[in-house]
């Protein structure tokens, strides 16, 4: 005898369940705090990656002069 079972089980509906569980329970003001600096941090980060790309270059052509 066989029976066909509907089953509406998947990978979607868990990752949703616990998506909607783990954001319920989320500190939005610390999320924001951590955004800003994040956001701060990075272009720190960038600053110095663009300053020491430039003096770089600069001393890579001060090089090739000389040479």
């Amino acid at each position: 005898m066989k029976t066909n079972e509907i089953t509406n089980d998947s990978t979607a509906s868990h990752t949703f369940l616990t998506g909607a569980i783990l954001f319920a329970n989320l500190d939005y003001s610390g999320l924001l705090d951590y955004a800003v600096k994040a956001v701060i941090g990075g272009a720190i980060w960038m600053s110095f990656k663009l300053a020491g790309d430039y003096l770089s270059i600069r001393l890579r052509k001060k090089n090739t002069k000389e040479n």
